[in-house]
């Protein structure tokens, strides 16, 4: 079975710098596809390279069998892509902003006035047809920005962070809607730097520095990288806790989570024996350390080194 997303040795060099580094990865049709990393990670490049805006330096990539290198006018009628900025026209009603892109797309009349009718009662905007864009709601403008994407009917669906500066109830409802394409067997492949929102994702490449670094579900990573290694310790000081156990041999990452730490072994030493001694020597008492399940934020924090407020 051919892949819809492909990626072989992919490189994008701006220059000196490497903004995408040799990246494999395939992404098969329906799945729903996350791809996570911090700012200047490499992920709008890759993107970019996948909608055909930008050409890669190096190696193959292929996008529902078009090559992304020479094919890249074709990519663009078999995909939809929705930018995480608000890309659509303020001043048009919501029924016109549809007919505009049905129109881009080379719809024909009928078909287009068919499209946007079939799309109003999907993205459940059919009663605010008539109204002005810039009146709605921010969570009501993402929706109408993914419906003029997917008038086409395309194939394959790119989101760039498509849920930011929504709210949680309005996150949930649009993750419904990516359930609904990726059932019918659209391709969705994502952007998000809400770590829960990557848990509904089938599967998770995690890119730092222009390389793809993890690879696999969500439960896979946490299993991979982290199970029975990773420990909640409460103490008096966790900022100070924080600092004496990245120094401690043993300890592959210490973060701050709310009031506690969460603490990452690489040995099989029992926790208590590793932390306690460094904190007592330092001032600081333990209260309470257990281990924990892993959460996509700590397999980010151990891989990439710090917490993911800069994902993007």
């Amino acid at each position: 079975m051919t892949a819809a997303v492909s990626l072989d040795q992919v490189t994008r060099r701006f220059g000196d710098f490497v903004a995408v580094d040799h990246m494999t990865l395939a992404v098969e049709a329906g799945e729903i596809f996350g791809f996570l990393g911090p700012n200047g990670a490499g992920k709008s490049t890759t993107i970019r390279m996948l909608c055909g805006l930008l050409a890669p330096t190096e190696g193959r990539g292929f996008v529902d069998g078009l090559n992304i290198a020479t094919e890249s006018e074709a990519i663009k009628n078999r995909i939809g892509y929705m930018s995480q900025r608000f890309s659509l026209y303020d001043d048009l009603r919501v029924e016109e902003n549809l007919s505009f892109f049905g129109g881009i797309y080379g719809l024909p009349n009928a078909l287009r006035r068919e499209r946007v009718e079939e799309t109003l009662a999907r993205i459940s905007l059919a009663a605010r047809r008539r109204a002005l864009t810039r009146e709605l709601p921010a969570g009501y403008k993402q929706r109408l920005a993914l419906g003029c994407a997917l008038l086409h009917r395309p194939r394959i669906l790119f989101l760039d962070e498509p849920t930011s500066g929504v709210d949680p109830k309005t996150r949930r409802d649009f993750w419904d809607l990516i359930y609904d394409l990726a059932g019918s067997g659209v391709t969705v492949f994502v952007t998000t730097h809400f770590m829960e929102e990557a848990e509904y994702c089938d599967r998770i490449g995690l890119i730092n520095e222009g390389r793809l670094i993890a690879l696999g579900s969500p439960d896979e990573l946490k299993t991979r990288f982290l199970a029975g290694r990773i420990f909640d310790l409460e103490t008096d000081d966790p900022l100070a806790a924080a600092d004496v156990l990245s120094k401690t041999d043993g300890v592959l990452e210490a973060s701050v989570f709310g009031r506690t730490l969460h603490v990452v072994l690489t040995g099989e030493e029992p926790a208590e024996d590793v932390v306690t001694p460094p904190l007592n020597q330092a001032g600081l008492s333990v209260s309470r350390i257990e281990p924990i399940d892993p959460t996509l934020e700590d397999v980010f924090v151990a891989l990439v080194g710090h917490k993911p407020e800069n994902l993007s």
